[in-house]
């Protein structure tokens, strides 16, 4: 007798994503696949708004090229007396059209959310954004610039705690 595959879970409800990644899925969500490819590369567009800002310092700086990115990808995380974050990303010019999309999104949806709020974000808005096709043919890639915002989050409160002893 052979098991049926599992059911995926549930995606989280929106009630679980700080209010702008919410709204920003549920946009996409709304949209045919043609329409979220076009937004996408909207958003892929606007990605050099989130890069570091000159003269600006920041709490933690995390640059570096991985071996699922097609260049380096610099984390730059400022974390408020409120513990919320604003990130900022610097890109390399050879980093894919999605990843520069997904930079775009999370930074405008993550800003102002404290670091737990970040570290709890479940990653199951992303087919949600980009649809099922593009994260099976891109899967590394549509995780990765959040995998490192989470790093950089870990890594602040890490060494938040050994200053802390």
């Amino acid at each position: 007798m052979s098991k049926a595959c599992p059911e995926p879970p549930e995606p989280a409800p929106l009630s679980q994503y700080p209010a702008p990644l919410a709204a920003i899925v549920r946009l996409f969500e709304g949209l045919p696949e043609d329409e979220k490819r076009e937004t996408l590369i909207s958003y892929a567009d606007t990605a050099p708004r989130c890069a570091p800002v000159e003269g600006e310092a920041y709490d933690l700086e995390d640059v570096r090229k991985d071996e699922e990115c097609t260049d380096t990808v610099g984390i730059f995380l400022k974390v408020g007396p409120d513990r919320r974050v604003r990130f900022r990303v610097s890109l390399g010019p050879q980093v894919q059209i999605l990843t520069r999309a997904m930079t775009s999104i999370l930074c405008k949806g993550l800003d102002g959310s404290t670091i737990e709020e970040v570290m709890e974000v479940p990653a199951d808005f992303v087919p949600r954004i980009v649809g099922g096709q593009l994260v099976r043919v891109r899967s590394q890639t549509v995780y990765y610039v959040l995998t490192r915002m989470k790093s950089a989050c870990r890594a602040f409160l890490n060494r938040e705690r050994s200053n802390a002893l």
